[in-house]
């Protein structure tokens, strides 16, 4: 068993997971030895939850559309790991979905991540992940900070969440498309091919 197995029976023993865990429910994570990126999220959606994969859904097809490539990389490759907010589906809020829980990642993060040691860039996707990780390094607010990305690199890359409900904003802010996705595809590729090359 590897320490990153470890890590995943600890959480699922952990009380605050204990209706899932007695749903037989298993946290939504990936992580490897190997990996170069690490992509950090809100929490899994219902059918992300049902199906035990991440990004599976209109969300995660446009994600993979801003990272150009597909979704047998997307989910095969060791390069790329996922560390959403919270490991679990929270639940349906009044507009969307409820919050990842305050202190999950907080606790669980940083134990994986030490088992990460070749993360080179962290891919914060959407406004939880990047007020946990920039802290008071971000912006007024998050098209600000998203606009103003290069600053944060190479650490960590901020992005705006690819949900549908956020077509309004893309349609305000082509600068996003424009010059924030063909970095975020250069650094996701070349980790990939530096990795296949190997």
């Amino acid at each position: 068993m590897t320490i990153i197995d470890g890590i995943k029976r600890e959480i699922m023993a952990d009380p605050m997971n204990a209706s899932y865990t007695g749903r037989g429910v298993e946290p939504l994570f990936k992580a490897s030895r190997d990996a170069k990126i690490a992509i950090i999220g809100q929490a899994p959606g219902r059918k992300a939850e049902e199906t035990q994969m991440f990004w599976n859904d209109p969300s995660g097809d446009r994600l993979r559309e801003w990272l150009g490539i597909s979704r047998e990389i997307f989910y095969d490759t060791h390069v790329i790991a996922h560390l959403p907010m919270d490991f679990y589906y929270p639940g349906k809020a009044k507009s969307g979905d409820i919050p990842p829980r305050k202190g999950f990642a907080e606790k669980w993060h940083p134990m994986i991540l030490d088992e990460m040691p070749q993360i080179e860039t962290i891919i914060l996707v959407g406004n939880y992940a990047q007020k946990h990780y920039l802290g008071k390094l971000r912006e007024r607010n998050l098209t600000e900070t998203v606009k103003n990305y290069e600053q944060y690199l190479p650490g960590y890359l901020p992005l705006v969440h690819p949900s549908p409900l956020n077509h309004g904003w893309l349609k305000r802010h082509p600068w996003f498309e424009e010059e924030v996705v063909p970095v975020l595809q250069n650094i996701v590729h070349a980790h990939i091919k530096n990795s296949a090359d190997k």
